[in-house]
């Protein structure tokens, strides 16, 4: 594993872009910092996290997607690696929010955004971006977060944290066309199953149900008239 550290930096998946369209990178280049200041979230939400407390990272993955309508599959494979390491942490009540909050005991502990890029031979090279609130205490405007230090009572070496995160990616790309990897995901659905309001964009609210998440990445929710429907991620919002 190549590891680039970086002391401050404005985006860490921004900085291994342009590091990757410069030269050729190994697979599995990981950049890390430990001040991000303009980190990035899902609908382009800032990810905003106390210096020095939190595991922020980026990783370089190439080679293994050749398609760019199952480009979903390997936001499941990262999700799940993640989840994988942090039950070995024995980090309790773990979910995947749609499309890829890290949840513990119903609060976000991380985030994932994934970054594509379409070469000119047709590859697809991907950059793997994830926050991680591992060590801060403090989350006094945001009721919603906690990290793994509040959950488990103990502080944590983010250099194993992320050696072990890396290694669970190499394990679960593998399985990109495996049925199991969707079945997997879709047990770690934050409630699924459980009637739950939705917004949309445009401020309209409803009530649904999570049925699924269909193979293109959308949500599927059933309505209150027994139909289907599906959302993109800029779309809807859960809100709980």
């Amino acid at each position: 594993m190549q590891l680039i550290k970086l002391d401050a930096i404005d985006s860490t998946n921004d900085f291994l872009k342009e590091l990757s369209s410069k030269n050729d990178l190994a697979d599995f280049t990981v950049v890390t910092a430990e001040n991000q200041t303009k980190g990035k979230g899902q609908m382009g939400s800032v990810w905003n996290a106390e210096p020095g407390k939190n595991l922020t990272m980026s990783v370089l993955i190439k080679n293994v997607l050749f398609d760019i309508n199952g480009i979903y599959k390997l936001n499941i494979a990262v999700a799940i690696a993640v989840i994988k390491c942090l039950r070995q942490q024995e980090i309790p009540e773990l979910a995947i929010k749609w499309p890829n909050d890290i949840l513990s005991a119903n609060k976000k502990i991380g985030g994932i955004l994934i970054e594509n890029s379409i070469k000119s031979d047709g590859s697809i090279v991907s950059v793997v971006g994830l926050g991680l609130n591992v060590n801060q205490m403090n989350y006094e405007h945001l009721p919603k977060a906690s990290s793994l230090a509040l959950i488990a009572n103990r502080v944590f070496d983010k250099e194993n944290l992320l050696e072990a995160i890396v290694a669970q990616m190499k394990i679960s790309v593998q399985s990109l066309q495996s049925e199991t990897l969707w079945e997997t995901y879709e047990k770690l659905l934050y409630k699924k199953g459980i009637p739950m309001p939705f917004e949309t964009t445009d401020g309209k609210r409803f009530m649904g149900i999570i049925k699924g998440v269909n193979r293109l990445g959308q949500l599927e929710v059933v309505l209150e008239d027994d139909t289907v429907a599906t959302f993109e991620i800029k779309q809807i919002q859960m809100l709980y």
